[in-house]
């Protein structure tokens, strides 16, 4: 409460799985124009994911959406997108398992700037793109507050 982050267009919030402390106190201390949730396909994830979208609908943070990560042959495919149709949150789309994002990464580029022709960069340039239109969407809500975008990361 304490910082001054001056004007923003965005601010993401990477948190740590689950519904612990973290998550709950940003929830309930900054107003915030909606939670996204991302997920691995694998049962666990998916079940941290569930509670989590539990605790953001208890504590009334809209629900921007799903998304999943690390899709393809070593966690599987399609859990995310099952998980927000039984919810009737969006599915913001899925992000395959590329090797590359950890070596981007570890080199201090995001995979959108060291291989913007990547399968992984293109799946998270389209899901930003459904993340901006979300936001400028819920601006025109009158009762929306676009200071603070939250980001629950559950794997």
């Amino acid at each position: 409460t304490d910082v001054e982050w001056g004007e923003l267009d965005y601010l993401i919030i990477d948190l740590p799985p689950g519904t612990g402390d973290a998550p709950l106190t940003l929830a309930q201390s900054l107003p915030l124009s909606g939670a996204i949730l991302v997920t691995l396909p694998q049962t666990v994830s998916l079940e941290d994911a569930s509670r989590g979208l539990g605790m953001f609908k208890k504590l009334e943070v809209p629900l921007m959406g799903i998304i999943e990560n690390m899709t393809g042959d070593v966690f599987g495919h399609g859990g995310g997108e099952k998980l927000a149709e039984s919810a009737e949150v969006p599915f913001l789309g899925s992000v395959p398992m590329n090797g590359f994002v950890r070596l981007a990464g570890d080199q201090g580029q995001p995979i959108v700037i060291a291989q913007p022709d990547s399968d992984a960069a293109i799946a998270l340039q389209e899901i930003a793109e459904k993340v901006a239109q979300a936001i400028s969407i819920a601006a025109l809500d009158e009762n929306a507050n676009i200071l603070d975008l939250k980001i629950n990361i559950t794997n």
